[in-house]
């Protein structure tokens, strides 16, 4: 009988161990979503450093791109102290969604000065852009104090045309 007991007590122990290891393990691995503000600016092909389409941290892409979706976000770059590569924002104003990827010289001088948030945003771009265009275009999307949610719900909604065109120019 006192055998039997030990055999139960083993087994109720194995499953609360497992119990927990899921609880803890999902949830340090989904974070509720946050609204945060701050800077948010835009860079391309001509001024990434060094013009192109190379990142810093790919993660879902080889070099800087994406449609801005849930399953196909478009890169962005910050300091990874602020935000970690894979990091997930969506920024409201644009109603896309972003991936961080890529370093950002300015963001790191921001943050290292006083944890200023700045996120600067891929505007998809390619050695054929029109570089005085594509400038404009950043500026007109550049925002001193602009909303973006960090991890973000999937099913937002998105503007499916593109933050830059070589014909139609800069998203309406």
């Amino acid at each position: 009988m006192v055998k039997l007991q030990k055999n139960q007590l083993s087994k109720c122990l194995l499953v609360t161990v497992i119990a927990l290891f899921v609880v803890f393990t999902l949830s340090s691995a989904y974070a509720a979503p946050k609204t945060l503000h701050g800077l948010i600016t835009c860079y391309g092909f001509v001024d990434n450093s060094p013009p192109g389409t190379a990142i810093a941290f790919p993660i879902l892409h080889s070099g800087a791109g994406g449609h801005g979706t849930a399953a196909d976000p478009i890169t962005f770059a910050t300091d990874q102290r602020e935000h970690k590569p894979g990091t997930r924002v969506y920024v409201t104003a644009l109603q896309k969604y972003f991936i961080m990827e890529d370093e950002c010289v300015a963001c790191d001088h921001d943050w290292s000065n006083g944890h200023k948030r700045h996120i600067d945003l891929w505007v998809n771009s390619n050695r054929h852009s029109n570089a005085s265009k594509l400038i404009a275009c950043e500026d007109r999307l550049t925002q001193d104090s602009g909303t973006f949610i960090v991890n973000p719900a999937s099913n937002l909604t998105v503007n499916k045309t593109p933050l830059f065109d070589n014909i139609k120019g800069c998203i309406k």
